[in-house]
């Protein structure tokens, strides 16, 4: 004989006053909506709190810094942090807060050229003036 899946009584459901027969996926006192908002509400609490000890900022400060750079990562404009936050950059020589930044342009474009800005003026020459271009002029890559 099987038994079929028990109803557990959410604790939140039951503190709002809904129905106290929701079915509770997940291990513990809440259904799986109040699960998923309890998961929610609590990574955010986390990320502010990461935020204000790393970098000293409070949620306030890091939203206006969301919306002033028009709630997209300031370099490549891709990135709007619906599914990763951005990351805060900073200087690390003097510990200036630079503004957000998502995980690629912060680890993989800053990171690695270690805010050298001669590199950065090196990548913009090559992207306007290719040295291809001077040695075999204007040849295409070939079509499949």
């Amino acid at each position: 004989m099987t038994r079929g899946k028990r109803k557990k009584v959410c604790k939140d459901c039951k503190a709002e006053g809904l129905p106290l027969t929701r079915v509770a996926k997940y291990p513990g006192p809440r259904c799986a909506t109040h699960h998923r908002q309890r998961k929610k509400e609590l990574k955010a609490r986390n990320h502010a709190k990461h935020v204000s000890k790393t970098f000293g900022l409070t949620s306030d400060e890091y939203r206006k810094l969301y919306e002033a750079q028009g709630g997209r990562c300031y370099i490549c404009q891709r990135a709007t942090g619906k599914r990763r936050r951005l990351a805060v950059d900073h200087d690390h020589d003097t510990g200036y807060v630079r503004g957000l930044l998502c995980k690629t342009c912060n680890y993989k474009l800053l990171g690695y050229l270690r805010d050298d800005t001669e590199a950065f003026q090196r990548a913009i020459d090559y992207i306007n003036n290719p040295p291809a271009f001077q040695i075999l002029g204007k040849k295409k890559v070939p079509d499949d």
